[in-house]
């Protein structure tokens, strides 16, 4: 059988950190085994739903490259097969009215809980052989709810946690389309998962508590029962569920604050799997070596810190062609229009080993494309009497030597010796004068880098 998996997001806010690993773990399963991968909008909280959300869901999977290969399918779309399906049930004898109110059945759950017993639909208008339903009422709409087993379990072997086993006697009977005729959450999934022919439902373990109803309903029709395989949640570094603190946030934000999309990939990745002691590995390595036996059963942490180690790795191994798309847009967002001296593809490749996020670079870069106004106290620590007339000089030989790093360090060698001065004391406030910065690069190259004239002119402000 043709392996066929989903992701199927409720488009009720951004696509999170917890949603984009389900979705890479469900569209690794699928490529790994040639199959196929299926993308689902579940938007029947209408209240919630929109369409910004929508969008923000398939740009954050464009940005990850997780391409779906059928779909976006929306369930709203597909009103019309579940009240085909929801009206064969109740001809079957496998759904029914219910006409309890949500007032009755608050009262009901209230005495319930009084007794310490669980509170759970009493099953007033569940039909059984023999049993003499009460009158309907002609002014309550009714809800349809499914005639859950009453004896026996609902039971599979999930992929990731293992043989998982439920009572049916402790399932009431869920409701599967409201009094206006619209049906529920567990109901769409079942008839989407079956008619939309899913092998294996991977998803969070949050949903757990869903499947034994699923199963149900799946067995109610006569269907193929998929495979489940429920992923742990990601906790916060504090142990606690994650949340927008520690960088639960919409995936979009990531690439808005310079995150690579491979990196974040590398990341969720090895947010709960593992292969070995791999840390690093590209897409296809992912792809090889993705499965479900080595998810592992208890939560992962998110670290921060962990993902910028490896933003900053396949930063440095990114193209520079690239890198400038992104820096150039971020800047000129910050007002900075980047010139054509220095290339910017140049002075990436300076920066591109000592940042951790492209924001980073950007900012690093921004100074070669700004007019500089190094801050007072780092004038006064560093443009010092001791060092004026080496800085003088420089000034003097930059005037006609030639314009190259080595010719530059060279030239600066020779007047600390001549000045009898150690490499900081002159570095130093040719760094503050020309990047407003201390820590630069070698300063050779981070002088070469600029255009001789606008070297000159900067020099000349303070000396």
């Amino acid at each position: 059988m043709t392996t066929r998996t989903r992701f199927a997001p409720s488009p009720t806010g951004y696509l999170h950190i917890g949603g984009a690993r389900t979705a890479l773990f469900s569209w690794a399963y699928a490529r790994k085994l040639g199959g196929t991968f299926i993308l689902r909008i579940e938007d029947t909280d209408l209240e919630r739903s929109s369409q910004e959300s929508v969008q923000a869901i398939l740009d954050g999977m464009a940005w990850l490259n997780l391409g779906h290969d059928e779909g976006p399918f929306y369930q709203m779309q597909r009103m019309d097969r579940y009240k085909v399906v929801l009206q064969q049930m109740l001809d079957e004898g496998k759904a029914y009215y219910c006409y309890t109110t949500p007032a009755e059945l608050e009262a009901m759950r209230e005495a319930q809980r009084a007794k310490g017993e669980k509170p759970r639909y009493d099953g007033t208008w569940r039909p059984e052989q023999g049993k003499v339903l009460p009158t309907p009422p002609a002014d309550v709409k009714p809800v349809v709810r499914f005639k859950n087993p009453a004896h026996g379990v609902a039971a599979w072997d999930d992929m990731v946690k293992g043989k998982i086993v439920f009572e049916n006697s402790e399932l009431d009977d869920l409701i599967i389309a409201r009094q206006d005729g619209t049906p529920t959450y567990n109901f769409c999934v079942v008839i989407d998962d079956w008619d939309m022919g899913i092998t294996q439902v991977i998803r969070g373990d949050d949903h757990v508590n869903n499947t034994p109803r699923q199963i149900n309903i799946l067995k109610a029709l006569g269907a193929t029962l998929p495979q489940y395989a429920h992923v742990p949640m990601i906790l916060g570094s504090d142990g606690e569920r994650l949340s927008k603190r520690h960088g639960a946030v919409s995936v979009m934000q990531y690439e808005e604050e310079g995150f690579l999309p491979e990196a974040l990939i590398n990341y969720l990745a090895r947010l709960g799997w593992s292969h070995g002691d791999e840390e690093i590995f590209s897409v296809e390595q992912l792809v090889a070596w993705f499965d479900l036996e080595h998810i592992s059963k208890s939560a992962a942490q998110f670290n921060p810190e962990k993902l910028r180690w490896l933003n900053q790795h396949y930063i440095k191994l990114a193209d520079n062609q690239r890198l400038a798309a992104w820096v150039s847009k971020h800047l000129a967002k910050c007002g900075v229009t980047v010139g054509d001296v220095p290339a910017l593809t140049d002075v990436i490749a300076l920066y591109k080993e000592r940042v951790a996020t492209l924001v980073e670079l950007a900012n690093e870069v921004a100074v070669y494309y700004s007019d500089v106004q190094p801050a007072a106290e780092l004038l006064e620590t560093h443009l010092t009497a001791e060092v004026l007339p080496a800085l003088r000089e420089l000034a003097e030989r930059f005037a006609d030597i030639a314009w190259e790093a080595p010719v530059v360090a060279a030239t600066i060698k020779e007047l600390l010796a001549k000045h009898n001065l150690k490499m900081p004391k002159l570095a130093m406030p040719v760094r503050v004068i020309l990047v407003g910065q201390t820590h630069t690069p070698s300063v050779d190259a981070v002088i070469t880098m600029f255009p001789r004239a606008l070297v000159l002119q900067r020099l000349q402000r303070y000396l």
